[in-house]
């Protein structure tokens, strides 16, 4: 089900979330199926559940946006990070804004999938951006307290 995305100025967005401690095999894939549809419905590369008003440690991410099945992390934690590398970024929770954050190039991630089991991840480049983004709503943080420089649009472009 496509749930509605909650925008910068909601208090649901702010705030440490919770971790996951129950696998149940009901109520987990439904939110998981639900973040799923919402991110492939707004075109999104990532989707965290705080976005959809789900105090949860859990995000879902595809930044091929084949459609098929996100890769989904469960109390996701950075282990390992190298390098820097700035780029403009936008969030669906923060509409018609973008701009430079600087994150880690390259990050290890741990995390658990829908049924407990732990597992690591690599990731470098725009895999490794949108992990650390969605990671940072799970703390609260939203990319625009990182943003380093306002991009505009041009306004020729403005309708």
């Amino acid at each position: 089900m496509i749930r509605k995305v909650l925008t910068i100025g909601d208090k649901a967005l702010r705030g440490k979330c919770h971790a996951i401690t129950k696998f149940d095999k009901i109520r987990l894939p439904l939110i998981l199926r639900d973040m799923a549809d919402t991110m492939y419905d707004k075109e999104g590369i990532g989707l965290a559940a705080p976005q959809i008003g789900i105090k949860r440690r859990i995000i879902v991410v595809d930044v091929e946006q084949k459609g098929a099945e996100p890769i989904e992390f469960i109390n996701p934690e950075i282990i390992f990070e190298e390098g820097e590398c700035d780029m403009v970024e936008a969030c669906l929770s923060v509409p018609g804004r973008s701009g430079h954050v600087t994150r880690a190039e390259k990050i290890k991630v741990r995390a658990q999938d829908r049924t407990g089991e732990f597992f690591e991840v690599e990731a470098e480049g725009l895999y490794a951006r949108c992990i650390q983004h969605e990671i940072d709503h799970l703390d609260g943080i939203l990319y625009v307290d990182k943003m380093t420089e306002e991009v505009f649009a041009d306004e020729e472009d403005e309708p």
